[in-house]
């Protein structure tokens, strides 16, 4: 089963599911749902979304650069079958998505130092504050 990543937005495409569009010149994009491909015809930028992994990257909202990214490329390249790089490669699978969650927990750690509790600490004082503009 190969799963496809959308062009647009980045996410993954399933077997049976979104719009493929082929341009003139060959080239197919792979859509995950029609909100990415209506904003691809009105020519957004998906860099400027912020609902897209391209912002996120760019932005350093999310963890870009990984091992782990690295072993989910897709590789154009058949290997030969081997059973021992099966194998390990299943049990290498199992791991991945462990490491995977423990690197974004530290990432998002020491991108939010006081956690949830920090913002929501801001948007409280703030909306205390707003007595200032109420006209009494």
């Amino acid at each position: 089963m190969r799963l496809e990543k959308c062009w647009f937005c980045s996410s993954t495409v399933y077997p049976g599911h979104g719009i493929t569009f082929v341009r003139n010149d060959c080239t197919v994009f792979k859509f995950c749902r029609s909100k990415c491909h209506k904003n691809f015809k009105m020519k957004r930028n998906p860099r400027k979304l912020k609902w897209t992994k391209a912002y996120r990257k760019i932005r350093s909202k999310d963890l870009s650069e990984d091992a782990v990214f690295e072993l989910e490329r897709k590789r154009n390249r058949p290997e030969k079958y081997d059973r021992d790089l099966v194998r390990t490669s299943v049990k290498a699978m199992e791991k991945i998505s462990e490491v995977r969650e423990k690197r974004q927990d530290r990432f998002t750690r020491r991108a939010w130092p006081g956690g949830a509790s920090s913002w929501q600490a801001a948007a409280k004082a703030e909306v205390t504050n707003e007595d200032i503009w109420s006209f009494k």
